[in-house]
């Protein structure tokens, strides 16, 4: 599986909800990775059908306001 599963960097977190056992798992994948539309797959029981959750996102900046 692409990237890696809850760890690593400065990558982002895509969050997904295994429609089989009802899992909610993230994954950290580059853009290029994101972008190629890889397959994904439930860590608990393996199923490829997941659906990408909706979440929100922060970003940090160095400017203070």
């Amino acid at each position: 599986m692409p990237g890696e599963l809850l760890g690593g960097g400065h990558m982002p977190a895509y969050e997904y909800i295994c429609n089989d056992c009802k899992k909610t798992f993230t994954v950290f994948l580059s853009v290029k990775e994101f972008e190629s539309k890889p397959k994904t797959a439930c860590p608990q029981c393996q199923s490829d059908n997941v659906a990408r959750k909706l979440t929100s996102f922060f970003t940090k900046t160095s400017k203070k306001s």
